[in-house]
């Protein structure tokens, strides 16, 4: 019979193990199986593709349909095309091109737009995208569970003569808005997915079929290059008007729906080892918005790398960046000392900016 005290220390050594899985659930490196890119896209964890690859919501597929080339997937359909982790933002494009409406009478009519997931890591970045519309006398509302997040009017003329409604714009290397035809408004409050309401301004629809009607959810800065193309005074519908549109979404950790506004439900850990951020050189950032609320990890000033893996976060050798240093330069964890050279003086941070001296010579002895 094993005594009372040693049945102690048995059951306790028994339970530590599962006292550290539990505090730490993020902890570990993935497999050495498992796959780092698809398509030429880099998969960097928390991201994987596969069992046992990827932090819960993280998991992404690589489609290798027979004949095309691999696809990097979010979703059913939502194609990656770049993962930031040091912007916490994932890059799709939208293969539909463009909300997919359908009408119930006339110009009247309805969409959506998402496919992410409600209660997953992503949420339409705010920052990044614009609500974008094309046609002539349409107005088409965003809409998130239940409220207007956003609005938007298109016209053309009904009196004057149709001259087209593109204007150039040097910035771009293509056509802008001309805030005749189309319209383009930012997006206030970051969600998974979206309704859009369509309607008519003009119960003639005199021109109707003179430009495609069209509802965007893109990234800002791409309906400028493309104008061109989709602003077209031709009448009919054609692949080259549904190009696949890039999108930006934000991700955070342990992201979750806000109950009241302005209260967030989930943040930083208390306690750090429940933290996913692994490297001892990174930090925790909380996510709060009109929507959600989670945390982000981003490598400390100096450093860059993985901050979801131990050891993720190297140090930068910024003496071996360009343009940092014009003297003495010598690394160190997290920075580096920048120094004109014995016998000058100066600021070593501009070109040619250490003169030599003879007192410059003293001060360096």
């Amino acid at each position: 019979m094993i005594p009372a005290a040693a049945l102690a220390v048995l059951l306790l050594q028994l339970c530590l193990p599962m006292a550290a899985a539990q505090v730490t659930p993020g902890a570990g490196t993935p497999p050495p199986r498992c796959p780092t890119s698809c398509g030429g896209v880099k998969v960097p964890y928390p991201f994987g593709i596969g069992n046992g690859c990827h932090r819960p919501g993280f998991n992404l597929t690589c489609d290798r349909t027979r004949g095309r080339e691999p696809r990097l997937l979010v979703g059913s359909d939502l194609q990656v095309v770049e993962i930031s982790l040091a912007n916490s933002t994932v890059r799709i494009l939208d293969r539909a091109g463009q909300v997919k409406l359908t009408f119930s009478e006339g110009l009247d009519g309805n969409g959506t737009w998402g496919g992410l997931g409600a209660g997953g890591p992503y949420v339409l970045s705010e920052m990044r995208n614009h609500f974008v519309v094309t046609g002539c006398n349409v107005q088409a509302t965003l809409v998130g569970n239940g409220g207007v997040v956003g609005c938007c009017s298109s016209f053309c003329s009904i009196n004057d003569k149709w001259t087209g409604v593109v204007t150039s714009s040097a910035g771009y290397g293509g056509a802008a808005c001309s805030g005749i035809g189309c319209c383009e408004t930012p997006i206030p409050i970051g969600r998974p997915s979206y309704d859009v309401e369509m309607r008519s301004l003009d119960a003639s629809n005199v021109y109707a079929d003179r430009l495609p009607i069209a509802v965007r959810i893109a990234e800002r800065g791409w309906f400028e290059g493309a104008s061109t193309t989709l602003l077209n005074d031709s009448t009919g519908y054609s692949p080259s008007r549904q190009p696949a549109v890039p999108v930006v979404l934000d991700f955070a950790v342990d992201s979750k729906p806000v109950v009241l506004p302005g209260v967030a439900t989930s943040g930083c850990p208390v306690d750090a080892r429940r933290s996913a951020c692994q490297s001892s050189h990174a930090s925790c950032h909380n996510v709060s918005g009109m929507y959600r609320s989670g945390y982000v990890c981003r490598c400390l000033d100096g450093y860059q790398g993985n901050p979801y893996l131990t050891g993720g976060c190297q140090d930068i050798d910024e003496c071996a960046l360009p343009g940092m240093c014009f003297g003495e330069c010598t690394n160190t964890a997290g920075g580096h000392l920048c120094r004109c050279p014995r016998g000058a003086q100066g600021d070593p941070l501009i070109r040619n900016g250490c003169i030599k001296s003879s007192l410059g010579e003293h001060q360096n002895q």
